[in-house]
């Protein structure tokens, strides 16, 4: 999805020139703590946050110099062609200039910047110089079929050629006419050249409809010879529309993701609202759907009121096709998206220690839901969002909510700390999936949308990280709450462990009522390794306030552990070396008993 731009405030002279950016472009501002007096957001270190939001693909307008945005993203610089906008802007709103990101929207936000400020927008796309236009960032709507040919047909227009234009022409600006490159628009399937650059209108919305788990490859080549047979590019077609009892069928994904649109779903009234102008409305569809028709409805739904079926209902097996073609080429998706709960963990909750993965996600949420803390540990990358919080304690109804929204067409982000796949809401929610409707699950509609696991760091990772390499060699996690696990399985659990040498992660080691398990958990372990074994206390891993302590095992006492705490106890093997930095635990693998064998042998 496209995301909105965030303009940035640094200094209390530029604030008043990024308030009229945000207006101009309805986005939020983003300001330096302490430095600027209004804002949506503040952050502490402008490098650190323009490289969270590049990283999650976001936008950005820096009301600052530019050098500031370059050193913050130039460590992240990849790959142009998904490099979100970075568009910087002088103080006094005189200068705009596009960093990156000029044939991906950077051109056209700066010149919309300009136009509000009333000043110079400082392009330097060649294309754009040259000609105004940027061959391979045609406007919403149209799709070019060659984009690799792009930057060739661009050389040759910049060394002087001229453009032979065939089709009804999109590019505001006159080009130079000539016969060194040929401009094609249109709607059939035309091969592309160097000498040749060909753009589809997208005005096309392919309906599809089949039985459940109907074959994916069975379906494409279906799709692919109507196509053929109506002489219609498939680059013309700009969204994949079907009725919402399919949102998660595999047949009509896939369609979608090979011909690279949108797949929108429609519910049965809406699909019913269609049926006087079906060309082959099924009393026996309406008995089982209820409308009259799914290829054809959905197809003239997503294409608007004054689409015209282009190509009837087709049928084979398993699946049913219909093209509907719209008046002008399709930039507004009607209908909901299949909707989407992502599952992610933020680790301990610092920028630094959460992947671009996960801020992208966060990012193109719609929604946030989760435990009000760790939503807060987002900071900035959460404000203007939608966002649920729940109590600790209230972690079904948290899962059960999040997919529910989903199920509406939402695009929903479960928020959990530390990896949401250890000890955290991932599970949960694959529970809640595969229980059945008589077991306290979820509604159909929630079981059809698409579900993403992200990682995170996890404490485990965290801790392990900041003693050392206590977890050089086989390890185990075991959590110590008996809420949701009977303690006898507990207490199994840490006998094996203790038998088989594991270093050991304690997650949940107390609370206020439970003091008990973590004092057993350590004289459990010494009937089995040594009183001096390292045992790390790692509390607030990630933040401002953490704090790391050693002891000995038998040294070992509750009282210094609470719920932010990670315990971390060695095996036998493992040590606490005293280094120049301080005391580093590790765990050898086994490399000295190897060498010295080598050297034996």
């Amino acid at each position: 999805m496209a995301l909105k731009p965030v303009v940035l405030a640094l200094s209390r002279s530029g604030e008043p020139v990024a308030h009229r950016v945000a207006d101009a472009l309805g986005a939020q501002v983003h300001g330096r703590a302490g430095r600027v007096a209004q804002a949506d957001a503040f952050f502490p270190n402008a490098l650190d946050h323009a490289r969270d939001l590049f990283a999650a693909g976001v936008p950005i307008v820096g009301v600052c110099a530019s050098g500031i945005l370059i050193r913050a993203v130039a460590p992240l610089l990849a790959d142009k062609t998904t490099e979100p906008p970075v568009i910087s802007v002088s103080d006094d709103g005189g200068v705009v200039v596009p960093l990156l990101g000029g044939h991906r929207g950077a051109n056209r936000l700066a010149a919309q910047v300009a136009e509000a400020l009333g000043s110079v927008s400082a392009v330097t796309t060649a294309g754009d110089v040259a000609m105004g236009v940027a061959l391979d960032a045609p406007p919403a709507g149209y799709r070019l079929q060659n984009p690799g040919d792009a930057k060739s047909a661009m050389a040759a227009l910049l060394s002087g050629g001229g453009v032979a234009l065939s089709g009804e022409p999109f590019f505001a600006q006159d080009l130079p006419v000539g016969d060194d490159l040929e401009i094609c628009v249109a709607e059939t399937p035309l091969a592309g050249s160097a000498a040749r650059l060909v753009y589809h209108p997208q005005c096309f919305v392919l309906g599809l409809g089949c039985a459940r788990n109907a074959d994916p490859e069975a379906m494409w080549t279906h799709v692919q010879a109507i196509l053929k047979e109506a002489d219609i590019a498939p680059g013309a077609v700009a969204c994949v529309a079907s009725l919402d009892l399919k949102a998660d069928e595999p047949a009509i994904l896939a369609v979608a993701d090979r011909l690279g649109v949108p797949f929108r779903v429609f519910s049965a009234a809406e699909l019913e609202a269609e049926a006087g102008r079906l060309a082959n409305p099924s009393d026996v569809v309406f008995a089982e759907v209820g409308c009259h028709g799914v290829a054809e409805g959905a197809a003239l739904a997503c294409a608007g009121a004054d689409a015209v079926l282009t190509v009837e209902k087709v049928k084979t097996g398993e699946a049913t096709c219909a093209i509907a073609r719209a008046p002008e080429p399709v930039v507004t998706m009607r209908g909901r998206a299949r909707g989407r709960l992502s599952v992610v963990g933020i680790g301990p909750g610092q920028a630094a220690w959460r992947t671009p993965e996960v801020s992208k996600l966060v990012a193109e949420a719609d929604e946030l839901v989760g435990y009000g803390l760790y939503i807060d540990l987002l900071g900035p990358l959460a404000v203007g969002k939608d966002r649920s919080d729940f109590p600790l304690g209230g972690e079904e109804d948290r899962c059960r909510y999040a997919l529910e929204q989903a199920g509406k067409g939402k695009n929903v982000a479960l928020v959990c700390s530390g990896d949401a796949g250890i000890y955290a809401m991932g599970a949960l929610v694959f529970e809640l999936l595969d229980r059945g409707p008589d077991q306290m699950g979820v509604s159909d509609a929630a079981r059809r949308v698409e579900v993403i696991c992200s990682p995170g760091v996890s404490a485990l990772q965290g801790a392990a990280a900041r003693a050392g390499a206590p977890l050089g060699h086989d390890f185990c996690a075991i959590s110590l709450s008996d809420l949701l696990t009977p303690r006898e399985d507990i207490v199994k659990r840490l006998k094996a462990a203790a038998e088989g040498d594991f270093v050991i992660a304690f997650y949940n080691p107390v609370s206020k009522r439970r003091r008990t398990l973590l004092a057993e958990a350590r004289d459990i372990l010494l009937a089995h390794r040594p009183a001096d074994t390292p045992v790390m206390l790692a509390s607030s891993l990630g933040r401002p306030e953490e704090e790391i302590r050693y002891r000995r095992l038998d040294a070992l006492e509750v009282d210094e552990v609470d719920m932010l705490t990670v315990v971390l106890v060695g095996s036998s093997h493992s040590r606490l070396a005293q280094l120049g930095e301080g005391p580093r635990m590790f765990t050898p693998r086994g490399y000295a008993r190897k060498i010295d064998g080598d050297l034996a042998g």
